[in-house]
């Protein structure tokens, strides 16, 4: 697959504007499928390697087509998801930092399509809610996306002022995304908001009974099948609150969980799986 898009992109270069755009949108429904296959894989490094071309064939495309939404969303949802899945975020923060700022930057030449965001992202705060409410149910995707990416980030700079600066932005997309869709991806604007508010102290505005029903809500919006929710609300509200006996049994739970009880996310779940044993192997440094 990958080898056939590369030589489609060389041809594509020889085209004239008109021809190679009608080509370049044939072809994202092909990437569509292809990376939706890759999302149900669960052997992590043969994922890995795919996603990653898969990555670089679309920055191609989207260069011949800059103003395809759903090559931008394509390209916004798998910078993110790379990062998280396959980017050591603690050995190589700086690395994670650029694929998630791709990501954000994927998502937002989405959104900055709509006048009212552009022109409110550098306002303040007020603004910039006002201007969130032009976004209807068929935008969620690109508001969860370039949020979670743009999250992430800043999630990676928290000693730079300006970086922090810039949540109570990604917050009230999330907010805007549980007012309009709060299924979208498995419940995944609460995992990020309980994710904000148990991962920082009640005096730099952290919140841990609010954080906890947020991974609650979200474990109910999924049935408990994405386990990232539960890794997540281990990682972050059972640590803060010093709750060894929750952090071990979330973290049980997603390793006895069967591979195939989402098969749409099977390469997510293998990631929470992984991601669970090395926190379990923590355990005694995370706790008092």
């Amino acid at each position: 697959m990958g080898r056939l898009l590369f030589f489609l992109i060389l041809f594509l270069l020889i085209l004239g504007c008109s021809p190679q755009k009608m080509i370049i949108r044939s072809t994202g429904g092909i990437l569509d499928n292809s990376l939706k296959a890759l999302y149900e894989e669960n052997d992590l490094q043969l994922a890995k390697q795919a996603i990653a071309s898969d990555l670089k064939l679309l920055d191609g495309l989207i260069k011949g087509d800059p103003e395809n939404r759903h090559l931008l969303l394509l390209a916004s949802q798998g910078y993110a998801s790379y990062a998280l899945a396959f980017v050591d975020e603690e050995q190589n923060p700086e690395r994670a930092k650029n694929f998630y700022r791709r990501g954000q930057n994927y998502g937002l030449r989405i959104l900055n399509q709509k006048k009212s965001f552009r022109q409110a992202l550098g306002r303040d705060l007020e603004l910039f809610r006002q201007a969130l409410r032009d976004f209807s149910r068929k935008d969620v995707p690109a508001l969860f996306w370039t949020a979670n990416a743009w999250g992430n980030w800043i999630n990676l700079s928290k000693t730079e002022p300006q970086a922090l600066a810039e949540l109570p932005k990604v917050t009230a997309i999330m907010q805007r995304v549980i007012e309009l869709d709060e299924g979208f991806f498995y419940g995944g604007a609460h995992l990020f908001l309980g994710t904000v508010l148990a991962s920082r102290s009640r005096l730099l505005g952290g919140d841990p009974e609010k954080a906890q029903y947020h991974f609650q809500r979200a474990i109910k919006l999924s049935k408990g099948r994405f386990l990232l929710t539960k890794v997540f609300y281990a990682k972050y509200y059972a640590v803060q609150v010093q709750n060894r006996k929750l952090f071990e049994n979330l973290l049980k739970q997603v390793l006895q969980t069967p591979d195939n009880i989402l098969p749409e996310q099977r390469l997510a779940n293998a990631v929470a799986k992984r991601k669970a044993a090395v926190l379990l192997q923590k355990i005694d440094d995370l706790f008092l």
